[in-house]
C-alpha cells in the first residue's frame, strides 16, 4: 500500500468510527453518589458554603472545584488542519480530538469550545467572560494574523496562561527536534542556517523560539508565498501594520539579504522547517541537493509532507521528519501541550512564556539518550515523558514568577505522574469492562 492509498484508508476510517463513537469524550462524576443524602453536600445546602468560600477568595476556585484541571480548547474553525476555514461545527472533531489526547496523555480535563466569532476582538471578549471557567485555554486552527493578535490580547488580560497550539506548540516541538538533529550532525545553534518555508502562526513562532534558545536570527531565511523576506520586499510597509510578528523577523532575519523563492534559499542551508502547503512537490529533490552536506530536513505539512521522505534522503538529506505518525521523526505538538499544561495546572500559573518553552522543548530533545536519524523525538508510547515535561514546566514558572503553587521539581513530578497514572487506568478500566465499547468492524 502506497503513501497515498494509505492516507485514503485512515480518512474513510476516521469518518466511520466518528459514526460509530458518536463523539470522543464525555463528562463523569468524579465524587461519588451512594444515595440522596450525598447530594446534601455535591449540591444543596452544603454547595452555597463552598459558594462563600470562593467568593471570599476567587482563587480558592482552584482547590474547591474542577477549575484546577480544567482548560478551554477554543476554535473558531478558520484554519483547521490543513483544510483551511471549515467553521465551528467543522472544527468540533479536532477539537474533540485534541481533548481526547489532553486527558490520556496529560490527566487534563479539556473542554472543546468552537465559537461562531466574526472579528478577532469578539473572540476575545468570548474567552475572557469564561475565564472563571478554567485554569486555562488552548487556542486552536485560528487563522493567521488573527492568531498573533488574539493570543496577545489573551495573554495580557488573563490571569490564567492563554497557549495557541498551532503556533506556541508547534514551534516547541520543532526546537526539540532541531536540538537533536543537531547533535546527530555535530552542529551548534549559533552556526546554523536554517530556512523556514512558510511564514504563518507555526513557523513565525518557531523562528521566535529558536532565537530565543540560540540561533542566531541573521542565519535564519523565512519564505512566505511572495518568496523571501528582507528589509527591501516592496509589501513591507503593509506587513508593519496587518502583521508586525512577520514584520520584524523579515527585519533581523536574512543577514546576507537573499532574495528569490525556495529555491534561492535552501541554497546553502543546514536545515529546513516546512510548514507550508501540503502537497509533495513543494520541496524539490534538487533544492535538498544544494543544501549543505547532512541536511536536515523536517516537511511538516499535514496530510501530506512538501517532500516525501525517501526523496529527500536520495537527495543527500541526514534527518527528515515529518507531522505523520506513519513515519519515523513525528513532529507533532502532542508531544508538548499535554505535559505544559500538566505543569502549568499543577503549579496554578498565571501564564507561559517563551523561557519555560524553551526548558521544555530541552525537556523532550533530553528524553532521547542517543539520538539517531530516525529517532530524534519521542512518540505518544513513551509515557514518562509527559509527567517529566510537566514537572519541568511548573517548576519553570515558579522560577519566573508565574505561579500561585510553589514545589519541588521532585514534588511537581509525583504530582504529575501520580494525576496521569490515576486517568489512564481509569481508561483502561473502562475499555476492559466494556464501558468503551471495542473499535466496530468496518467494510472498506
Amino acid at each position: 500500500m502506497d503513501d497515498a492509498d494509505r492516507t485514503s484508508r485512515f480518512n474513510r476510517l476516521a469518518v466511520e468510527y466518528s459514526r460509530f463513537y458518536k463523539g470522543k469524550i464525555k463528562t463523569f462524576p468524579n465524587v461519588p453518589i451512594r444515595s440522596l443524602k450525598d447530594f446534601s453536600y455535591w449540591y444543596t445546602p452544603g454547595v452555597a458554603e463552598v459558594s462563600k468560600v470562593i467568593n471570599k477568595n476567587p482563587d480558592e476556585s482552584f482547590d474547591l472545584t474542577g477549575r484546577w484541571n480544567s482548560i478551554g480548547i477554543v476554535t473558531d474553525g478558520t484554519r483547521v488542519l490543513g483544510i483551511g476555514n471549515v467553521g465551528p461545527e467543522a472544527a468540533m472533531p479536532v477539537m474533540e480530538g485534541k481533548a481526547m489526547l489532553f486527558n490520556l496523555l496529560g490527566g487534563v480535563n479539556a473542554i472543546p469550545l468552537p465559537l461562531r466569532t466574526s472579528t478577532g476582538e469578539e473572540f476575545i471578549n468570548v474567552v475572557k467572560a469564561l475565564e472563571p471557567s478554567f485554569g486555562g485555554f488552548n487556542l486552536e486552527d485560528i487563522e493567521s494574523p488573527k492568531c498573533f493578535f488574539v493570543l496577545r490580547d489573551l495573554q495580557k488580560e488573563l490571569k490564567v496562561p492563554a497557549w495557541h497550539d498551532d503556533q506556541l506548540g508547534t514551534a516547541c516541538i520543532i526546537l526539540s527536534g532541531l536540538i537533536n538533529s543537531l547533535r546527530i550532525t555535530g552542529r551548534k545553534m549559533a552556526d546554523t542556517r536554517v530556512t523556514l518555508v512558510g511564514s504563518g502562526a507555526a513557523n513565525i513562532a518557531a523562528a521566535n523560539l529558536m532565537i530565543e534558545a540560540g540561533f542566531k536570527p541573521g542565519n535564519i531565511i523565512m519564505v512566505d508565498s511572495r518568496g523571501i523576506l528582507h528589509p527591501e520586499r516592496e509589501d513591507l510597509d503593509k506587513l508593519m501594520i496587518s502583521n508586525p510578528w512577520k514584520y520584524e523577523l523579515a527585519l533581523k532575519t536574512n543577514e546576507e539579504r537573499k532574495q528569490g523563492g525556495i529555491c534561492e534559499a535552501l541554497k546553502g542551508s543546514d536545515a529546513v522547517v516546512s510548514a507550508s502547503k501540503s502537497e509533495p512537490g513543494v520541496i524539490r529533490n534538487e533544492w535538498i541537493s544544494s543544501m549543505n552536506k547532512d541536511a536536515i530536513v523536517f516537511a511538516l505539512a499535514n496530510p501530506l509532507p512538501e517532500i516525501w521522505p525517501e526523496d529527500a534522503i536520495a537527495s543527500g538529506a541526514k534527518v527528515v521528519a515529518t507531522g505523520r505518525s506513519d513515519f519515523p521523526n513525528q513532529i507533532n505538538n502532542s508531544l508538548v501541550f499535554p505535559g505544559i499544561f500538566r505543569g502549568v495546572l499543577d503549579a496554578r500559573s498565571r501564564g507561559v512564556n517563551f523561557r519555560i518553552m524553551v526548558k521544555a522543548a530541552y525537556e523532550i530533545a533530553n528524553y532521547i539518550n542517543n539520538p539517531e536519524p530516525e529517532r530524534i523525538v519521542p512518540t505518544m508510547d513513551d509515557w514518562e515523558l509527559f509527567p517529566q515535561v510537566a514537572s519541568a514546566v511548573a517548576r519553570a514558572t515558579v522560577d519566573e514568577g508565574l505561579a500561585r503553587k510553589n514545589d519541588s521539581r521532585e514534588g511537581f513530578l509525583k504530582t504529575a505522574r501520580e494525576i496521569i497514572s490515576s486517568n489512564r487506568e481509569a481508561i483502561e478500566k473502562n475499555m476492559e469492562i466494556g464501558l468503551i465499547k471495542r473499535l466496530p468492524e468496518v467494510k472498506l
